[in-house]
């Protein structure tokens, strides 16, 4: 058998993404079936559901801080993955023991699973700096294809086995994802040139804005994610339509990420990719205002998702892996994974309550404001960077 190293940074890390989003591509849309299954009420589940958002808001960036003080990213990655596996295998039989034994074990799982995402994205960032010619929008390309291939090979067998096998899946998926990390991933890959010393590197008022501005252009999704299925219905857009929305918005991702290094302008241009996604979720938003009485307008808005989620990721990464200092990447990564989760927890609140005020309509017009703090937070990083990177 041919050793894993023998394909490139690129390859190897794409088919890493592939396996930790494959995992959520099946845990985001089916854990909350199995957790109905048990028989549980709505406020329950919300509540269940809510909670890995809160773990990683306080766990991500202290975990995912670790390789700056010389922990591999490798042995982060593998420990991460097997500790998911192990929880999940065990909700079974926590959910026989209650609902307090299974949100003690949530919990766990939410904390094995905080670092994964950013700890994959600081080693793709990593590779990228080398100089070796990688493109890490076309590294990213893979989690996009996993979540999407497990989504739809999920909702397939659970068809075939049934809904309480989810959580087995879900184990076998993320053991999977463990050997994956412990084969495709060099001993010290990533990992800082030293330690740092004790004492906290600063971040840079600029990367600080950037973070900030990426965290609220993506929390300027919270509306959609949470009610948009609900919303179509109301507009007559039958199940299968609406499943179809969805598939567009990722394909729309799955192209911008193909295709965005492509593009000059955008290359190593954070800030203009942010301003891109800003823009385009203005214009989302404002659009999906106007399809409560247009609902054709419903499908051709979901394109923009290339843009409004994968123009704002690639910026994010492309100012974390510019501004963030030596020494405190790590914390630089995780800082933003915790802002984000904070961001989109509280936008998902807060479009909780504007759906139940005015419908989809009040709650769609909350995002625009988000969004615009979104652009105007990308200006005001733009200013702070230092000259020569300002304008890009």
């Amino acid at each position: 058998m041919p050793s894993p190293f023998l394909l490139g940074d690129g390859p190897r890390l794409a088919l890493l993404y592939a396996a930790v989003f494959a995992g959520i591509g099946v845990a985001m849309p089916f854990l909350p079936l199995w957790l109905s299954g048990l028989g549980l009420g709505p406020e329950l589940i919300g509540a269940l559901v809510a909670l890995p958002i809160l773990v990683r808001i306080v766990a991500t960036a202290p975990l995912v801080g670790l390789i700056d003080r010389g922990l591999a990213p490798r042995r982060l990655m593998v420990a991460g993955s097997l500790g998911l596996a192990v929880t999940y295998a065990l909700m079974p039989s926590a959910a026989g023991l209650g609902w307090p034994v299974l949100a003690g074990l949530i919990v766990l799982n939410a904390v094995a699973g905080a670092p994964l995402v950013p700890c994959l994205d600081y080693q793709s960032l990593a590779a990228v700096r080398r100089g070796s010619g990688l493109d890490y929008a076309r590294i990213r390309l893979g989690g996009s294809l996993g979540f999407l291939a497990a989504t739809l090979l999920g909702g397939w067998l659970l068809g075939l086995v049934g809904t309480g096998s989810i959580t087995h899946f879900l184990a076998g998926l993320e053991l999977a994802s463990a050997c994956g990390a412990a084969l495709l991933l060099r001993r010290a890959e990533g990992a800082p040139a030293a330690p740092r010393a004790a004492g906290r590197a600063r971040l840079p008022a600029a990367l600080w804005l950037a973070i900030a501005a990426g965290a609220a252009i993506q929390s300027s999704h919270a509306a959609v994610y949470a009610f948009g299925s609900i919303h179509w219905g109301t507009l007559g857009l039958t199940p299968a339509t609406t499943g179809f929305a969805w598939g567009i918005g990722v394909v729309a991702e799955i192209a911008f990420f193909a295709l965005a290094g492509r593009v000059p302008a955008l290359r190593d241009a954070p800030f203009r990719l942010l301003a891109l996604g800003a823009g385009a979720a203005l214009l989302r938003w404002a659009g999906l205002l106007a399809a409560a009485g247009l609902p054709a307008l419903v499908l051709p808005l979901q394109i923009l998702h290339g843009l409004t989620f994968g123009a704002t990721q690639l910026g994010a990464m492309a100012a974390l892996s510019r501004l963030a200092p030596e020494g405190a990447r790590g914390a630089a990564q995780g800082t933003y994974a915790a802002c984000s989760a904070l961001a989109s927890a509280t936008a998902t609140l807060a479009s909780g309550a504007a759906y139940r005020a005015g419908g989809g309509s009040l709650a769609f017009g909350l995002m625009l404001p988000v969004a615009g703090l979104g652009l105007a937070l990308t200006v005001a990083a733009a200013r702070s960077a230092r000259p020569g990177v300002a304008r890009r």
